[in-house]
């Protein structure tokens, strides 16, 4: 439906609002959509997010679905390297004393 300029230099590629005109998906979606295409920087990788907030700014989208995944990351290390099988705690505190 529309297409928005997007900053290169950044890793964002394309934001476009997008409508479902299938039979079923319009049923299922019938609001309009964000869809934003971003390269990650360090590891060159192309990400494609659908999203309903029409007001942030792409690289801040990015970031945000970034932010997990690097923590998921991590405790994936430690579990891998330190062969802790659970944490005891979910708090900052618990994990550190554990680790």
């Amino acid at each position: 439906m529309e297409r928005r300029k997007v900053n290169r230099s950044k890793g964002a590629s394309s934001d476009h609002t997008i409508v479902f005109t299938g039979v079923t998906t319009s049923k299922r979606c019938p609001i309009a959509l964000r869809r934003i295409r971003n390269r990650d920087a360090t590891t060159g990788k192309r990400y494609e997010f659908l999203i309903n907030n029409f007001s942030l700014a792409v690289n801040t989208i990015a970031a945000i679905y970034k932010s997990p995944w690097q923590i998921e990351l991590f405790f994936k290390w430690i579990k891998q390297n330190l062969k802790i099988k659970s944490f005891m705690g979910t708090s900052k505190n618990a994990v550190m004393t554990q680790i």
